[in-house]
């Protein structure tokens, strides 16, 4: 064989290398754009399930105001309750709130919930769980909203004078 005919086969397989990377750049473009719809879809359904449980916590503890939350820490609700503590003739407002959102759309392809929550102030509630969007199991992201709202109220309740 001889160079030119060598030559002729390198640029060919260079060709196909070229032909084949641009064939997985737009399959993984593909694949990128079906995770942020799969993202989307989760992202609404649970959502979806956090505005009922709060609501009925907001209603179970009257003074509780539900909102919904859109931004750019994520998409869910939150509750907030301010209150006025009197002692001694000393005045304190009293804070209180439970947020649970889903993160925004990351290049990790995770589904992500983060619950946030205080109590009179006090910090003492903080949540976080994730999946591989391709593992997801929406069933159990659904358990632990209502799991940690349970949670936020029993602690709440214990804490509310």
């Amino acid at each position: 064989m001889n160079f030119k005919e060598r030559l002729h086969r390198a640029t060919e397989r260079g060709q196909q290398a070229k032909s084949a990377q641009a064939r997985k750049e737009a399959a993984q473009a593909l694949s990128e754009e079906e995770c942020k719809r799969l993202h989307s879809s989760y992202r609404r359904e649970i959502t979806e399930h956090i505005e009922p449980c709060l609501h009925q916590l907001a209603d179970n503890f009257p003074g509780f105001n539900f909102e919904t939350v859109v931004d750019d820490k994520g998409w869910g609700a939150a509750i907030r309750r301010d209150d006025l503590s009197l002692n001694a003739g000393r005045r304190d407002n009293l804070f209180s709130r439970l947020v649970l959102t889903i993160s925004p759309y990351s290049e990790y392809h995770v589904l992500d919930l983060v619950a946030k929550g205080t109590i009179r102030n006090k910090e003492n509630f903080s949540r976080n769980h994730y999946q591989l969007l391709k593992d997801a199991d929406l069933d159990s992201f659904k358990q632990l909203i209502e799991q940690w709202v349970l949670d936020y109220a029993e602690q709440f309740a214990a804490n509310d004078s």
